[in-house]
């Protein structure tokens, strides 16, 4: 059994687990502000998480290719067997990291900056395709500014609209509506987040030569959706608590207002295949709304911790990589 294979199959094995921890470490932010509002019992919740994660991921390929092709060509990647590993090795660390401290930070970021950091250890600078990876930073950046005015509005519209209507009837309105909204978020968060995992295995074939072409294989897109929703059963209770509870109060009607918004936006991105980060997404759609209900309700020190890792995620992510893939290349 030769090197290489060896280290295709330890490939597929990490991202099949970075797929797994990033299914945990994100279920809160499909089923958050259903469980805070108790419109769904948590476990009730996780497995509908869990089913429309796995229903999203088999929907879609395109944000896949997309981290395939655009982040370093794996045609002429050197050393890319060793980068892509080195890449999952950090990434999970970092998840894994950040889901202790209980850290809503972005399993794409990690995975993204990760890539990059392994990339530039290995060949310099110039391994970057910087067309394709600028262009994945706008929409890691943007995105979350667009939910958060997105959120914003969303909420103000529904403010207007039913102004007039009894609190205690809207809410419980609400509250059932909020079954579906947590349903339309858990798929929206498969058709891109698992996604990415997938990028990474077709990557790895594609360097080692098992395949020649950035086509997603079904095996490949099948394994990585059973991982995401095997991940998303297992629940992040530390980050739902997070996302539930320490951003804003959540109500029935902000609730819907920030899955409809946060749906939207990863959606949009999935359908323009560029990956984005659902956590951030999915966290500025409530501070949008909560800004929109009351100023002084969101709880803006949550909000400043949330915005610090999402700033040093990459970077730090990149670091990382970088170090693992030195370590790596000194073994093998």
């Amino acid at each position: 059994m030769d090197l290489i294979f060896i280290i295709t199959i330890l490939i597929v094995i990490g991202a099949l687990a970075f797929d797994f921890i990033n299914g945990f470490h994100d279920t809160a932010n499909a089923i958050a502000t259903s469980v805070s509002t108790k419109a769904l019992k948590p476990r009730h919740a996780i497995i509908l998480a869990a089913v429309m994660n796995f229903v999203g991921a088999m929907t879609f390929t395109g944000v896949a290719k997309t981290i395939t092709k655009d982040i370093v060509d794996p045609f002429t990647l050197q050393n890319g067997s060793l980068v892509i590993l080195a890449a999952l090795i950090a990434a999970i660390f970092w998840n894994l990291l950040t889901w202790y401290y209980g850290i809503p930070s972005s399993s794409s970021h990690a995975i993204i900056g990760s890539i990059a950091g392994a990339a530039i250890a290995a060949a310099g600078f110039s391994a970057l395709n910087y067309q394709g990876f600028l262009k994945i930073l706008q929409a890691l950046i943007f995105s979350p500014l667009i939910a958060f005015a997105a959120g914003f509005i969303v909420y103000s519209i529904f403010k207007i609209v039913f102004k007039n209507n009894n609190l205690t009837k809207t809410n419980r309105n609400f509250r059932l509506f909020q079954i579906f909204t947590a349903a339309l978020q858990s798929y929206t968060h498969g058709t891109n987040d698992a996604q990415k995992a997938m990028g990474i295995i077709t990557m790895a074939l594609i360097a080692n030569n098992y395949v020649t072409s950035n086509d997603i294989p079904f095996w490949v897109q099948f394994s990585c959706a059973l991982a995401m929703g095997l991940g998303t059963s297992v629940g992040g209770w530390k980050i739902i608590k997070t996302v539930g509870g320490k951003i804003m109060k959540i109500r029935p009607i902000n609730g819907v207002a920030a899955d409809l918004t946060g749906a939207m936006i990863i959606f949009g991105a999935t359908y323009i295949h560029l990956p984005v980060s659902t956590t951030h997404v999915i966290s500025s759609s409530i501070l949008g709304v909560g800004s929109a209900h009351r100023l002084k309700g969101v709880k803006w020190g949550t909000a400043q911790r949330m915005l610090i890792t999402w700033v040093i995620t990459l970077p730090i992510s990149a670091t990382l990589a970088g170090i693992v893939y030195l370590i790596l290349n000194a073994i093998f």
